[in-house]
């Protein structure tokens, strides 16, 4: 009667090991012989259904050409509705810029100081009613500046919904206002 070595069953083992390290290698190249299909368009329907993508969407769009019109005048878009803001309410204090436009007066400061300072494109003057508080009034070479900067941003809006009728971007704009107002 023959015995099997004490090692026998370890022999075994590293067989079955290498049965089971075998298995997932086959389905490996099963999954490789089967690949998914080429995508050939892009399923974006459930992202147009949100209302922030589509907002962004547009916003890029007319922030792609707003920027190069912006340029000619050496403005970023912040600081052409800064200035616009000044044109159309001239007195305008900096805690009402920040208030209309939502940003934080720190970011206001500097961009202030640039373009009355640096550019002259802007003055302050007292304000009639509040002693503490300035009235921004932009310059007569300000005011040259923004209606060319209105002229060239209204050309970019034409040409952003050239494909809207007049009544569709009258409600655009009025739909949109309902939800930033």
């Amino acid at each position: 009667m023959s015995s099997s070595p004490p090692s026998s069953p370890a022999i075994r083992r590293p067989a079955r090991s290498a049965a089971r390290k075998t298995a997932p290698v086959a389905k490996q190249r099963e999954d490789e012989a089967a690949p998914e299909p080429a995508i050939d368009q892009v399923d974006a329907s459930f992202l147009q259904t949100l209302i922030g993508y589509g907002a962004r969407r547009v916003s890029l769009a007319a922030i792609a050409s707003f920027l190069p019109r912006m340029a000619a005048y050496e403005l970023r878009p912040v600081e052409f509705s800064v200035l616009s803001l000044i044109h159309h309410n001239p007195g305008i204090t900096s805690r009402q810029l920040c208030g209309a436009l939502g940003i934080q007066p720190p970011n206001l400061v500097g961009m202030l100081q640039q373009h009355e300072k640096k550019r002259g494109l802007i003055e302050r003057r007292p304000h009639p009613h509040d002693g503490r508080a300035m009235g921004l009034h932009l310059t007569v070479a300000g005011r040259a500046l923004v209606r060319k900067a209105e002229r060239a941003a209204s050309q970019n809006d034409a040409q952003v919904t050239a494909r809207l009728s007049t009544a569709e971007r009258r409600a655009l704009l009025r739909l949109l206002e309902k939800i930033y107002l």
